[in-house]
């Protein structure tokens, strides 16, 4: 059973609901929807319950869902904690890893192939970067080293 959240919220539209939206759709980097959901948690309004519920049921990072509930949750809506999902969390991940790795040039570290990673594919890693946490760079790192060694092996230097 979840602990319901005490907040204070205001029944209006806040003035900067536009941008509010926007940051809960940035797509690439969860801790700016995190705190749209911060914000937009304290008005009560169709606009940001609407925005909360798109949060609650689609966002692929299970802590922006979890902060969603907790508001609509505060706001007196009928909701109830999407499960989190485990496994494969983006589609043709491992496949995207190998593509990547394919056009690293030799010798790279991993520091450059995790720059390539964030940059060709932001939203990906930004969904494992927040779902692994700590264990984010094991996980990485056990991937990539488990592709055929033509592509492992351009990464030569693993440091963090």
């Amino acid at each position: 059973m979840e602990i319901m959240e005490t907040s204070t919220f205001t029944e209006s539209i806040p003035s900067n609901i536009e941008e509010l939206k926007k940051m809960a759709r940035n797509k690439n980097n969860a801790d700016i929807r995190i705190k749209a959901v911060e914000e937009l948690g304290k008005w009560k309004c169709r606009q940001a319950i609407d925005v909360l519920w798109h949060l609650m049921i689609n966002d692929l990072v299970y802590e922006v869902q979890h902060a969603a509930f907790l508001k609509l949750q505060a706001f007196g809506e009928d909701v109830k904690l999407p499960k989190k999902k485990k496994g494969c969390l983006i589609k043709g991940i491992n496949k995207k890893i190998e593509k990547l790795l394919k056009g690293m040039p030799e010798n790279s570290s991993y520091t450059a192939f995790c720059e390539q990673f964030e940059n060709k594919e932001p939203e990906a890693f930004d969904v494992y970067k927040h779902d692994k946490k700590s264990k984010f760079d094991e996980w990485l790192k056990n991937v990539i080293k488990s592709k055929p060694q033509e592509y492992s092996n351009k990464i030569v230097s693993w440091d963090n």
